[in-house]
């Protein structure tokens, strides 16, 4: 049998494609950033072709850098950004129109027009979610009526709905299979996490047309074999996941109360939950962690809308930093004696506040603000919002995480201050891989796994080693009272 796999992880910003060995050990990779539209305030879209160009260039590249043939790929896997919506036309596969991303917030007055129909509470109850713009269902509503003639065509079994898997499944495959993974399907507001199927009365809330939707498989299977132009020779797809679940799956954290937090553009914490899921009652959601054999593993989840974009922000649109790696650096050298808080809300603030209309907000500034202070400003924001979902889920699961560590993975785990002042504000330990891009992990186990590459789940939980751990270091009073100056930012915030 062949002894590589190749991982397909779909990212926001970016396609990243790494090939990994039969010891789940990268060879090679390939990234492609591709553009981001913002036809409006709130609004953000990505061109389903460039989603489609860079997988497949990325996945050469990759197989080309290992020094590898074709043949020697065992299965691909795949892991993407979950919530966007793709919609196409299944005659020519083309797409109808730009994808909707997931931070997205142009649904966010129809959001607050279900909720105020009262009906919340039976889509938390039956999706494990609740109703805002970030999920999948009121963008499909929103394209179906806003692309002339898109709902008759709909209605008609013209048109495809996916997440962006399934676009990249269904082009993969020559538009044989229209099918996406329970993990993924839990994220459009239109799956009933308990049943594991398409919901009527969900479709019928957000007035999503049955036709469009894809069948719903495990994450780890046979899904379909790649059309032979593509890559000179036919590939099984093997694994399928979303990239929250994947960090997950990529992490080992296959036990009860194991939590992974994941920070890219925004940051995601996951807390597995084993085979009962559990209401949230404190701002998070419920989901699906994975699925095998037909049998789901549900997850807490808290999801911060900016992380990283905070730092690009502070490159891109302000100018005050070169790069994103600049920040450890400027954050060193902050004055301890000027406190800044940066609540970053740029598309409002996820769990646990669902603010959609929030913006971001800047305290604490002086004249003798520098660029520093505002670094560890960036860096220290996505601390005070891991704290918030963290306690969130002691709060939902009845105590503190089942391992006292929270494992954490993604581009800004590689800043060391950044993860130190995590540990510190949490009072736990942080743990980070070898391989920070758990996400790619993931998606190449599964797909391996199901190939017949990589040892089951439990083996993998015991193979699994940080890389670097950092305990904390902060007293009980210094940490409270950063965090209680962050509290007092987040009231300003949401009162404005």
């Amino acid at each position: 049998m062949a002894g590589t796999i190749l991982a397909i992880d779909q990212g926001t910003t970016s396609t990243r494609s790494i090939v990994f060995d039969a010891d789940l050990a990268p060879v090679a990779s390939a990234q492609e950033e591709f553009t981001q539209h913002f036809p409006a305030p709130g609004w953000v879209e990505h061109d389903p072709e460039d989603l489609w160009r860079t997988t497949v260039a990325t996945a050469k590249a990759a197989v080309d850098k290992a020094g590898i043939g074709v043949g020697d790929v065992a299965a691909i896997g795949i892991a993407n950004q979950r919530e966007s919506v793709v919609m196409w036309d299944r005659a020519t596969g083309k797409p109808i129109a730009n994808a909707i991303v997931w931070q997205d917030r142009r649904t966010a007055d129809r959001c607050a027009q279900l909720e105020a129909d009262g009906h919340g509470d039976m889509v938390s109850v039956r999706t494990g979610l609740r109703i805002d713009p970030y999920f999948s269902a009121t963008k499909i509503a929103w394209m179906l009526d806003n692309v002339p003639g898109a709902r008759r065509r709909a209605e008609n079994g013209e048109i495809a709905f996916g997440t962006v898997d399934t676009f990249l499944l269904w082009r993969l495959t020559g538009g044989k299979v229209h099918a996406t993974d329970a993990t993924n399907a839990s994220r459009t507001l239109l799956y009933d996490i308990a049943s594991g199927d398409w919901d009527d009365d969900m479709l019928r809330v957000f007035d999503v047309p049955r036709a469009v939707l894809p069948e719903v498989r495990d994450c780890a299977g046979h899904f379909g074999t790649t059309d032979a132009a593509l890559f000179g020779k036919p590939l099984d797809v093997r694994g399928i996941a979303g990239d929250q679940q994947a960090a997950l799956i990529g992490q080992a954290c296959f036990r009860p109360g194991m939590v992974k937090s994941t920070y890219g553009t925004g940051c995601f914490m996951l807390r597995n939950l084993g085979a009962e899921p559990v209401a949230s009652r404190h701002g998070l959601v419920t989901t699906v962690a994975y699925q095998f054999g037909g049998k789901r593993t549900y997850a807490l989840e808290g999801s911060i809308f900016s992380a990283g974009t905070t730092v690009q922000w502070l490159r891109d649109g302000l100018g005050v930093v070169t790069s994103a790696a600049v920040t450890e650096a400027l954050a060193v050298k902050a004055d301890p004696e000027q406190p800044v808080y940066l609540v970053p809300a740029f598309t409002g603030l996820g769990a646990p506040y669902w603010a959609p209309q929030a913006r971001a907000t800047v305290s604490g500034i002086t004249r003798g603000t520098t660029r520093n202070e505002l670094a560890r400003a960036a860096l220290e924001s996505v601390a005070y919002q891991s704290r918030d979902l963290l306690e969130a889920m002691a709060a939902d699961a009845g105590g503190a995480s089942g391992e006292g560590v929270v494992r954490v993975d993604g581009g800004l785990s590689a800043n060391g201050w950044a993860m130190q002042f995590l540990a510190d504000m949490l009072g736990a330990p942080v743990e980070r891989p070898a391989v920070v891009e758990t996400t790619a992990v993931g998606a190449a186990y599964l797909a391996g796994h199901d190939a017949g590459l990589y040892p089951p789940p439990e083996a993998l939980v015991e193979r699994w080693r940080p890389e670097r751990r950092f305990e904390p270091r902060m007293n009980d009073a210094a940490r409270d009272a950063k965090y209680a100056g962050w509290q007092r930012a987040i009231t300003q915030t949401l009162a404005t």
